[in-house]
């Protein structure tokens, strides 16, 4: 097979998660990129802030990128940008009017960086790039302007949808154009890529209209001050708020940067309308009754930095919870902050505020399609082949599952992975055996990549079992240790309730120490660190059954 008659699909984020998405197309050499996603931090990765793509494949191969297009404006799909772009040479980025807006008020964090290339595009606009051919359709999703993809090559049409729902009564958008769809199924289509974030939810999506409705019932029946929290780019459930606290004459207070600088955006480009006055400043919190007051904050997922947490815990200096209060987390829990959320709303609670959440009832809507709305997917394109993206291992398998039973063969829907390269001809889609670079990268503040494995089980270890530090001071003519050795423990034991133990520990040190250094020759202190850190790790673990990291500093005098 000649090359020429082939496209790589190459997935570097997405598959096997929910977040970080990036998947690179290649043909010819030449690479077309869509979407450059992050994924927040897991109890895995202590002290990260996000976790981007690996870019590894695509170094120095900054002259074959043709370019990087982003669907939408959620951070899983354009958040690791400032970190990523220009390891790739800075190629020129297609968005939509919001994107731009929110990829550029990122930016803002990091001015010493050189300026982003930003095509705006739109709706029914073509692009062309090298080998590929992009036509952009509008697609419903819980942020205005998500754009799906029809990307055409030369072996056929690839179809993809970016993250959708099928909703018939969205707010603040249109509804789908489903003739639209079918228009662009008719081109034929080789493959479908489809989100698969909600393939494992049976039936049809929540729309939007019926979370305006739920929405609306606590607004008119609560008397006390509102907190609402979702996510900052949930652009659409934020105008529902802001519509109905105008409705219900309350004033909006707005707190977390991410939310300020997303609602400014979204007010610059008319998605959030507002009456003058309505919007105020926090400081301006004390001087209306708790009936028009409503705030709106980021930090639904029990984030430790964001504002419902300052909240929770008191540090908020504008707002103090008090009986009467009403709390809403108008947001599903993104896997593994379940613990962190329910510790908040228990907070909450005990300080008599009433909470809601989407388990309640429903004021959380899925952006992505459920089970009906893949198959009614499938069934109105009607590629040759199917690859689930976007999601958790599961929720791929169940997505590929769907295809199945409406009509496509086993072998033509493809479930593949962070890494594995897929080939597609006109014939024929399959991965192959090759595979790339696809693991985590880390960022921790302005580090990027340079925490690795290493330095995570060191957090871990530290989190799960503390520290040991022993300091010995050594005479350099002697051998022998000069005092007591000290000792530091921070996050194993507590000093003073455990004098046996370190007393112990120290007789130990200074055997190994001694030992080590009368058996004549020159000393070798890396040794008898080693010795230190493996012989007190077994001593306490015998005594603990707690294995902390335990360093030794050895002093010569």
């Amino acid at each position: 097979m000649e090359a020429s008659e082939k496209l790589k699909i190459i997935p570097l984020g997405g598959l096997g998660e929910v977040g970080r998405n990036m998947t690179v197309f290649e043909y010819n050499g030449k690479i077309l990129i869509v979407d450059l996603g992050l994924k927040m931090p897991e109890e895995s990765t202590p002290g990260i802030d996000y976790i981007i793509p690996n870019s590894a494949y695509l170094k120095g191969r900054d002259k074959d990128i043709l370019g990087l297009i982003c669907t939408h404006g959620h951070l899983d799909h354009i958040g690791a940008i400032p970190y990523t772009i220009y390891r790739i040479g800075n190629p020129p980025i297609f968005a939509s009017k919001l994107t731009k807006a929110l990829i550029l008020k990122r930016q803002e964090d990091f001015p010493q960086k050189e300026k982003l290339h930003i095509v705006e595009v739109k709706p029914d606009d073509e692009i062309n790039l090298g080998p590929f051919s992009v036509l952009f359709f509008k697609q419903t999703h819980n942020i205005p302007e998500n754009l799906g993809l029809v990307i055409k090559t030369p072996i056929g049409n690839i179809f993809h949808t970016s993250d959708f729902k099928f909703d018939q009564n969205p707010v603040n958008d249109i509804p789908t154009d489903i003739e639209k769809l079918k228009e662009l199924g008719k081109m034929g289509i080789l493959l479908l890529m489809a989100d698969s974030t909600g393939a494992e939810n049976e039936g049809h999506s929540l729309s939007e209209a019926q979370i305006f409705e739920n929405l609306e019932k606590i607004f008119s029946d609560i008397k006390g001050r509102i907190i609402a929290s979702t996510f900052a780019s949930h652009i659409n459930r934020i105008t529902q708020i802001v519509n109905l606290s105008e409705k219900y004459n309350r004033k909006i207070f707005i707190a977390g940067k991410s939310m300020k600088d997303n609602v400014e955006i979204a007010r610059n480009l008319k998605y959030i309308k507002t009456k003058k006055g309505t919007i105020q400043k926090l400081e301006a919190i004390p001087n209306y009754p708790d009936e028009r007051i409503t705030l709106i904050c980021t930090g639904a997922q029990g984030e430790p930095d964001a504002s419902l947490m300052k909240i929770a815990s008191g540090e908020f200096k504008y707002l103090k919870i008090k009986k009467g209060d009403t709390v809403i987390f108008s947001s599903s829990i993104v896997p593994g902050n379940e613990r962190a959320v329910q510790v908040l709303k228990d907070n909450f609670y005990r300080q008599g505020a009433k909470v809601f959440h989407y388990q309640m009832m429903d004021i959380h809507a899925s952006g992505h399609a459920y089970q009906e709305e893949l198959k009614e997917m499938i069934k109105i394109v009607n590629p040759k082949f199917y690859m689930p993206i976007h999601g958790q291992v599961s929720m791929l398998i169940r997505n590929a599952e769907l295809a199945q039973e409406v009509g496509l063969k086993p072998e033509n829907t493809i479930c593949a992975e962070n890494g594995q390269v897929i080939i597609a001809t006109p014939e024929k889609v399959f991965i192959s055996k090759e595979r790339v670079q696809a693991n985590y990268v880390l960022v921790d503040g302005l580090g990027v990549g340079d925490v690795g494995e290493v330095v995570l089980r060191d957090r871990q270890a530290l989190a799960k079992d503390g520290i040991f530090v022993i300091v010995v001071v050594v005479d350099r003519e002697t051998g022998r240790v000069k005092g007591s050795p000290d000792i530091i423990s921070r996050g194993f034991v507590y000093l003073r309730e455990s004098k046996d133990l370190l007393k112990d520990a120290r007789k130990l040190v200074i055997k190994i120490v001694e030992g080590a250094s009368q058996s004549g020759g020159a000393v070798n202190w890396g040794y008898i660190k080693e010795e230190i850190k493996e012989k007190v790790g077994s001593f306490l673990f015998s005594r603990t059954k707690r294995r902390p990291m335990v360093i030794s500093v050895l002093i010569e005098v």
